[in-house]
């Protein structure tokens, strides 16, 4: 099942999706430039292999919720996103601010 969310964050509505896997559920919360996912999110391939993209990206471990999403550190972040100012240690609410 796929549930779409509205998540406020500083004001904002931004989108929320959680996708119930077997065993699991993806989480992700994005703006128009970027996103926070949950530790399903590859973080070197979109780095190594996917560059040229410029995705502006963040990972969170260990959480089962949109709300532990937003609170939770960020394990690790994509290049383009550290250009923002976005680096592991700072919450998912704290680097969708800088991303929009």
């Amino acid at each position: 099942m796929v549930t779409l969310e509205p998540v406020q964050v500083g004001g904002h509505t931004l989108v929320g999706v959680e996708v119930k896997l077997p065993k699991t559920t993806l989480l992700t919360v994005s703006t128009d430039r970027g996103y926070i996912m949950c530790g399903a999110l590859d973080v070197g391939l979109l780095n190594e292999k996917l560059g040229e993209r410029k995705i502006i990206a963040a990972r969170a471990v260990g959480v089962r919720t949109l709300a532990q999403l937003l609170a939770a550190p960020l394990e690790s972040v994509t290049i383009e996103a550290g250009k923002l100012g976005i680096v592991p240690g700072m919450t998912g609410e704290e680097a969708l601010l800088l991303m929009l």
